[in-house]
């Protein structure tokens, strides 16, 4: 039997990749993805094979790279950012748990990576310093009923609270409902915190306010991050006091 492991890739440029992820897509024989995540390393697996596949047919790239490591390849799953966050690592285990002993191969791990929310908040400053919420907006595969019931908890919790999928060209409205779900419970001058495309050629970060932040350029490669009642733009930057003035006021 061959051997599948499950990498977490960064969020895009490999200066921020893990070295246990690249030695591990180094040592493999087939690098399995979706293709706009495979472009993203392809320096790293020239002569390697290479199974790619297009968005929502995870479960079709999911069984391509168990039957290859069945036949003894030595396989990689990737995924952007860290593969445990929406990524392929729990699929790959639901799959994998199910195959008969016979053609199941060795689990390498899931190893993880920078995901797309430490990169956002890394280049934002530090929005997320203390307890915080991540939600996906995407109801694809979440009822957008329990979506909405998850932000509304986040936002009374008074979590900083990043957002995935925010906004795609089908799915509109559904960041103007969360906004309004925070003005519930928080001022319209809280600062938001936007990143588009963190670590790649096309990387773009602002900071704007929860009153006025759907309407700048929102995409399904953004994260947005809302900060709680305590957050604040100083500067260029989004700080999430942790409360450590507090503690030694002399700092």
């Amino acid at each position: 039997m061959g051997k599948i492991s499950v990498v977490g890739i960064g969020p895009g440029s490999l200066d921020d990749m893990t070295y246990r992820a690249r030695r591990t897509i180094e040592e493999a024989t087939t690098v399995v993805g979706y293709k706009r995540y495979v472009d993203l390393i392809a320096e790293l697996i020239d002569g390697k094979t290479v199974l790619d596949t297009g968005m929502t047919q995870e479960i079709d790239r999911c069984r391509a790279a168990l039957k290859e490591a069945s036949a003894g390849e030595n396989v990689v799953v990737i995924s952007s950012g860290d593969a445990g966050i929406y990524g392929m690592a729990g699929l790959v285990l639901e799959l994998l748990v199910k195959m008969d002993d016979s053609e199941k191969p060795e689990f390498g791990g899931v190893i993880p990576g920078v995901s797309a929310m430490s990169a956002a908040a890394g280049l934002l400053g530090a929005p997320i310093m203390h307890d915080f919420v991540v939600i996906s907006l995407s109801d694809l595969l979440t009822p957008w009923e329990i979506i909405q019931e998850r932000a509304e908890f986040a936002a009374k919790g008074d979590f900083v609270t990043a957002l995935y999928n925010p906004r795609s060209n089908k799915r509109v409205g559904q960041i103007n409902a969360v906004q309004e779900t925070f003005l519930r419970y928080r001022v319209p001058e809280t600062p938001v915190g936007i990143v588009t495309e963190a670590s790649r050629t096309n990387e773009a970060t602002l900071i704007s306010t929860l009153g006025e932040f759907t309407k700048e350029d929102i995409n399904m490669f953004s994260i947005v991050i809302i900060g709680n009642s305590k957050t604040k733009k100083v500067g260029d930057w989004m700080i999430t006091p942790r409360g450590y003035q507090k503690r030694e006021p002399g700092l």
